[in-house]
């Protein structure tokens, strides 16, 4: 029995995080989450699981489970709740499947506790992956991807040398307007960029991968995981979602992680990794059902934020503190309707531009940076 903590429950990954519990009542057990302000769906979950430890966003949430439930939980709010979520007692493993860098303090102390991270978390490792890591190597922690591309290089790197990789290939779906070109991107609103074409994601992930900082996020969060130097990251445009990623070897070998998208399958390895389970229902993959693959080379320019991200991640320090935290606002801004799509980008360059860079900063450092960035990307709306 496997005994799990997981913050953002409501989420789309937490979601899918409780259907793998539940298909496995004999290998995990729910035993601390945190939520939000989506209160109601948080207690279907509590009633279904009965966590100990329950941590969501308001006191005066919090107040009001503590009369309903009676007791028979600990109820905790804001960023103390998160930590006491991350830290219970009981848990073997974390899954952090909170949006944004709310989820590095609490990553931070679960891997002190001794916690595994089943982290689908990118904005942790983008906002301070030299600190997690040396954290992560310090208290003999695993660190295990949930995110679909970097699970399928997790398993292709699986019993071969690392030392005799030659690149790496994040997949990308294109998002929304993967089709458009920029000036056809001048006008789009945003119900057209929350339709994904692939996947079922929260809002900003979705306007993420629209934006394809998405895909730029996750070169960074590679960079981190599997010690890859940026040069050495590369991300083709593939429309389908059927070869998650894949890992280029010296002697020319290429090896590809494929399935049809369901973000079930990365959530279950990385819980119950080195061994697999069933998991049912699952859509098999049959290749002459599809027929034919595409592939296509990115154009930086085109798709100017991952351009931003592989700029800001050659940087390091602070510079992916600060493009994280402009992203974060100007998506914020733009969901609001208070911005165009492509001025999401502009006040992203503008950000990284304004910013102060720190090579080795500490933790005290990056909230700061990642607070005063959000505040100038506010101040651009005047």
């Amino acid at each position: 029995m496997k005994n799990i903590s997981l913050l953002g429950a409501t989420g789309s990954i937490g979601i899918q995080t409780l259907d793998v519990i539940e298909q496995h009542p004999e290998q995990f057990r729910l035993t601390a989450i945190s939520f939000g302000k989506n209160v109601e769906k948080g207690m279907e979950i509590i009633e279904k699981f009965k966590p100990r430890i329950i941590a969501v966003q308001d006191k005066k949430d919090a107040e009001d489970l503590r009369m309903r439930l009676g007791g028979q939980s600990l109820v905790y709010y804001g960023q103390e709740g998160l930590i006491e979520a991350a830290v219970a007692r009981e848990a073997h493993i974390l899954v952090n499947a909170v949006m944004g860098s709310v989820g590095l303090v609490p990553t931070i102390h679960a891997i002190q506790a001794g916690k595994d991270i089943a982290i689908a978390n990118k904005e942790t490792l983008v906002t301070a992956g030299h600190i997690i890591m040396e954290l992560a190597e310090k208290h003999n922690v695993s660190l295990l991807p949930v995110d679909s591309e970097h699970s399928a290089i997790f398993q292709c790197l699986n019993g071969e040398n690392a030392q005799q990789v030659d690149r790496l290939i994040l997949t990308a779906s294109g998002g929304s307007f993967r089709d458009y070109t920029r000036e056809q991107l001048a006008d789009v609103t945003v119900d057209e960029a929350l339709n994904h074409p692939n996947w079922s994601m929260g809002a900003k992930i979705t306007i993420d991968s629209a934006t394809m900082m998405n895909k730029g996020l996750e070169v960074i969060e590679a960079h981190w995981l599997f010690n890859m130097p940026y040069s050495k990251i590369d991300v083709i445009l593939h429309k389908e979602s059927i070869i998650h990623s894949m890992v280029e070897y010296k002697d020319g070998s290429t090896l590809a992680h494929l399935g049809n998208p369901d973000m079930r399958v990365p959530i279950q390895y990385a819980l119950t990794y080195p061994e697999r389970l069933e998991l049912a229902p699952s859509k098999r993959l049959n290749l002459w059902e599809i027929g034919k693959l595409h592939f296509k080379k990115m154009d930086m320019e085109r798709f100017r934020c991952l351009k931003l991200a592989y700029l800001a991640g050659e940087k390091g320090g602070t510079m992916t503190t600060a493009l994280n935290a402009a992203n974060e606002a100007a998506v914020g801004l733009f969901l609001e309707r208070k911005i165009s799509f492509l001025a999401i980008e502009e006040y992203i360059e503008k950000a990284l531009e304004h910013h102060e860079f720190i090579e080795q900063p500490t933790l005290e450092e990056i909230q700061a940076i990642d607070t005063h960035t959000r505040q100038y990307v506010q101040s651009l709306l005047n």
